[in-house]
């Protein structure tokens, strides 16, 4: 999506492990130190245990929670309400085949989340893909998606690529494919990090279209960043703050970003959707739902 490509995991701290040095026999204090390599892999094995343990503790807290936004009908509505964002339509399924260059500086997007050829994201879609599907319609191109990532060049990719994506979004094992992706890079983390911040499928929603659209990226702009920013304005319900109080905060913060890096930009998918929901005190995101994308009314009854 709209990104830079740099990934970030969710709730698995990361703890560096410091290098250790000592003067061995012979050294002196002008000399080089030396890595003490036992200490030093000690370390590292000590870090990914403390991340390991404490991602187990939180998994334990998401299993003791509701599903929320990970039931099925949930996650339905979900994908209806990020399509309406994205392609105007609330048949999210009628995307798999959709490709084009936005002019956005990303590339060519397409696919049900908007996977771009400048983001990584497709990139990665098509290597996964062609791992368990070699000799696919898209593995040609993959030398070409390389060369293009992290720009909006479409050099070796015209004239055949959508055309390409267009005919093996029509197998299902593509579709199936592009969905898993969604899910591994988007929908699973945001849902999952929602949780441990004490938010219902309002604010596990808030998250996930956050992360589609701003990337899960660290930088001051990407989803991490701006969650950072609003957790500095407000605590999280996990926090003991109020959860209306603190979305509010990060739809502000989020908006802001919005028209900081595109100041023409319609920003309906926060004023006029994910806001009115929160104004209306609707946190389990129940239906049925009214709301306006650009001008245009949905609803979901």
């Amino acid at each position: 999506m709209k990104r830079s490509g740099v990934l970030f995991l969710a709730a698995v701290p990361v703890v560096a492990a410091a290098t250790v040095y000592f003067l061995g026999p012979g050294a002196s204090d002008g000399a080089p130190a030396r890595p003490a390599s036992a200490a030093v892999e000690a370390g590292r094995e000590h870090a990914k245990i403390r991340a390991e343990q404490e991602r187990a503790a939180d998994d334990a807290v998401i299993a003791a929670l509701p599903p929320g936004l990970a039931d099925p009908a949930k996650k339905e509505l979900a994908q209806r309400l990020v399509a309406s964002a994205e392609h105007s339509t609330l048949d999210w399924r009628s995307a798999y085949g959709s490709i084009e260059d936005l002019g956005d500086g990303q590339g060519y997007t397409a696919g049900v989340i908007g996977f771009c050829t400048g983001t990584h994201d497709l990139l990665t879609l098509v290597e996964r893909y062609t791992e368990d599907h070699p000799g696919n319609g898209l593995a040609p191109y993959l030398p070409a998606l390389r060369a293009v990532d992290g720009t909006d060049s479409h050099e070796g990719l015209d004239p055949g690529f959508p055309a390409a994506w267009r005919a093996e979004a029509g197998l299902p094992a593509f579709r199936a494919a592009q969905e898993a992706e969604r899910d591994r890079v988007y929908f699973d983390p945001a849902v999952r990090l929602a949780k441990l911040d004490g938010l219902g499928p309002l604010g596990q929603f808030v998250y996930y279209d956050a992360l589609v659209f701003h990337g899960p990226d660290t930088d001051p702009d990407g989803f991490y960043g701006l969650r950072e920013r609003a957790m500095g304005r407000a605590d999280t319900p996990a926090e003991g703050g109020s959860e209306k109080t603190f979305l509010d905060t990060f739809l502000d913060v989020r908006r802001a970003a919005m028209k900081a890096k595109r100041p023409g930009i319609d920003t309906s998918r926060v004023d006029t959707a994910q806001r009115r929901f929160l104004e209306a005190g609707n946190l389990a995101l129940d239906t049925p739902l009214v709301w306006e994308m650009y001008g245009e009314t949905f609803r979901v009854p």
